[in-house]
């Protein structure tokens, strides 16, 4: 049998394509001797993150995820390995029982800061590598939310939640205090994001401040400069930024921040800007980018000082357009953009010793590498293979990594700045996975919309027997604008449906990211058709391809924009599905509008507002379609998501129960838009999968 447009061949993945390494002891198993990897054991690996090189490179120290499943939740500690080594063992350098996260290297690379929750709240930590116990860095009156540390190691910043037209951080602790201890509950709010995410506004702000430290590395006592006053808007932002957003200039005499503007506009706005101000508060900030309307972030300023490096958009109100390479010469403001034609997203910057070249990460057909960026000249060099880095860092002629593929939680890595000598660090949750296997994978692509090539994945399920036809779970990933590739997902991972002996199939649409800017634009304002063709012909593509799938005993899953997805095909493609699942999906594409938080994003992908084009918002409604709707679905929604509110679920099982179609609710009070408490993960799987036994007779 000839295999058109296959990439890559089914092998066994225990052999990444990633300078051919070994990424666990364990390998991919279609033997049926090994059994696969259930919702328990998902929740229950251990999770590498956030590596960082000591400035001479040999060590690096990362942060690892420990699951207390009876406590129902993760604790974070630090860990130290010795990167020349190869017999070296990571070493714990924090208790498990207490939560420890970002550890940043002091400029002698003797001591380890971090931020800990052991004082009963989040504060700065140091601990000196040479022996001791860990010492407070701070003793604020707030908790912590990031820091970063001066390269000369003179000062800290932090961010601190505070109300900005208080005068102190005690005026604030005494006003949240206040608060908590009234007896009226009401709350009364005058503009927008009355709730974010998860959380409902208290009037509070993320701010910067910065304190001096001393010469053993604490913070001085007194009241911190407020670096960012003035700015109304959050350091770093909500709800997902952190200290990429800020970066110290080599001196260590500015600081160099992203922010957006807040007002009555922040709702709908994404026109973050960099900003600079004097380490010692004594000149306001300046907005270095104001000429930008669209997002500015992610500063990194060269080793000699001179040049700012930083990632920005060109459309405002769009929050997936291309993040460009920009640099700007600090002491003119004149900017250019390098690389202007690498078709990619660039995340994070780095800058090497020289300051010759840039390192980042982006997506790239269907995997997510490391790549070099030259300076001067823009070229282009991808530095690890395939699979989902989800960390590096770069110091001297070293690279380290955390990567993690379809078949392996994050392993780290190590090479040199070339890509080359590559040398996995770390075997993590060996003990885990001994005696599970993982389904085979292989990506392929085909002909969408618009004849333009699309890539999707297909799962084997574990112990898979030649000339056996099998279940499928086609999932749609969410977004729109993103990747379901070669990474391993916690909370959407084909290997927990291969171990209950399904197949999976799973396409990156049009409006995925990492196949070039255009690709990802696409989806905008075209939910539903664009979308549904790829979808349609990519699952036609992998029936005809693919014998050992079943068409007739096939489930159809997604959530956020897969969630729409379902709800979508429920009333507009039923004919594949036995079964449907719907998580956080949008039900009513108007009500949407008009109850979501970022209304930047409904506003764009529907090309204006629910009142001014209400065609648009109708155009690819899924509620206008609920008359042909008949598949039996489970909907699953969690009562603290404010991004698609519990009332676009509780429509969609309403319609079902109203018109009798067999359907189930799975409501989570205490979960946002994921899934993340261990237990309730572990109750999302099961019910997922006895949903989808019941209608496709898996077992």
């Amino acid at each position: 049998m000839k295999f058109p447009n296959r990439l890559v061949r089914f092998a066994v993945p225990a052999l990444i394509a990633a300078a051919n390494l070994v990424m666990t002891t364990n390998a991919v198993a279609d033997s049926a001797a090994a059994r696969g990897l259930s919702p328990k054991d998902l929740v229950m690996l251990d999770r590498a993150s956030d590596p960082r090189l000591s400035p001479d490179g040999d060590f690096v120290a990362y942060q690892l995820r420990e699951t207390d499943y009876d406590g129902n939740k993760g604790r974070t500690s630090i860990w130290l390995l010795d990167t020349d080594d190869k017999d070296a063992q990571p070493k714990r350098l924090t208790a498990a029982d207490k939560n420890s996260t970002a550890p940043r290297w002091s400029a002698d690379g003797r001591a380890l800061y971090f931020l800990s929750t052991r004082s009963g709240s989040s504060q700065v930590w140091r601990l000196d590598l040479d022996g001791g116990e860990a010492q407070a860095v701070t003793k604020l009156p707030l908790d912590v939310g990031s820091f970063l540390l001066a390269p000369d190691g003179r000062h800290l910043v932090v961010s601190l939640e505070v109300f900005n037209d208080c005068d102190s951080l005690a005026c604030t602790k005494q006003r949240l205090d206040a608060t908590a201890a009234q007896k009226t509950s009401g709350v009364l709010y005058d503009k927008l994001f009355v709730r974010h995410w998860d959380t409902w506004s208290n009037g509070t702000r993320s701010q910067l401040f910065a304190l001096p430290l001393d010469a053993q590395g604490l913070a001085a006592t007194g009241e911190p400069v407020w670096l960012s006053k003035g700015i109304d808007g959050d350091v770093p932002s909500k709800p997902f930024g952190g200290d990429e957003e800020i970066a110290f200039t080599p001196d260590g005499a500015s600081v160099i921040f992203s922010a957006r503007i807040a007002g009555k506009t922040e709702p709908w706005s994404t026109n973050f800007d960099l900003y600079r101000v004097p380490v010692d508060g004594s000149q306001a900030p300046k907005n270095l980018t104001a000429a930008n309307l669209a997002w500015d972030t992610g500063p990194a300023v060269s080793p000699d000082g001179k040049t700012l490096a930083y990632r920005a958009m060109k459309r405002a109100g769009f929050e997936a357009d291309r993040f460009g390479i920009w640099l700007m010469d600090l002491a003119s403001g004149s900017t250019h953009e390098i690389a202007a034609d690498w078709d990619r997203s660039a995340d994070s910057l780095i800058w090497s010793a020289n300051g010759k070249t840039l390192y980042t990460s982006a997506d790239e057909n269907g995997q997510k590498p490391v790549f070099a960026i030259e300076v001067g000249n823009g070229k282009v060099t991808r530095l690890t293979g395939d699979g989902h880095v989800g960390g590096f860092d770069v110091r001297r002629n070293t690279l380290v990594y955390a990567l993690d593929t379809l078949a392996s939680p994050a392993q780290l890595f190590r090479a040199n700045t070339h890509g080359s000598k590559t040398r996995q660090l770390t075997q993590l949750n060996a003990d885990k996975l001994a005696g599970i296997g993982f389904g085979a994978y292989e990506q392929f692509s085909f002909s969408g919309w618009n004849n333009e090539t699309v890539h999707g994945y297909v799962v084997k399920p574990v112990g898979f027997e030649a000339g056996k036809k099998y279940p499928v779970a086609f999932i749609i990933h969410g977004g729109p604008q993103g990747s379901m590739g070669n990474d391993f997902h916690y909370r959407w991972n084909p290997q927990t449906y291969a171990a209950a002996g399904y197949a999976v199939v799973f396409i990156d649409f049009h409006g995925s990211t990492g196949y070039g800017q255009a690709f990802t634009d696409a989806i905008s304002g075209h939910w539903g058709d664009r979308p549904l063709e790829d979808l349609q012909k990519g699952w036609a593509y992998a029936l005809a391809n693919y014998s050992f799938l079943d068409g007739d005993r096939a489930a159809a899953l997604g959530a956020s924009y897969g969630g729409y997805m379902i709800n979508w095909i429920a009333g507009n493609w039923s004919a594949p599905w036995k079964a449907l699942v719907c998580h956080d999906g949008v039900f009513d594409n108007r009500m949407m509008a008009y109850s979501t938080e970022e209304l930047w994003f409904d506003e764009w992908e529907n090309q204006g507002t629910a009142y001014e084009k209400p065609q648009n918002y109708e155009q690819f409604n899924p509620v206008n379609h609920v008359a042909d709707w008949k598949v039996p679905m489970l909907v699953i929604h969690g009562g603290m998501d404010f991004r698609i509110p519990l009332e676009q679920g509780l429509g969609a099982f309403t319609v079902l129960q109203r018109r009798g179609i067999p359907s189930e609710f799975l409501h989570f009070p205490d979960e946002n838009h994921w899934v993340l408490k261990p237990q309730n993960s572990v109750q999302w799987h099961e019910t997922v999968l006895a949903w989808l036994n019941r209608w496709t007779a898996a077992h």
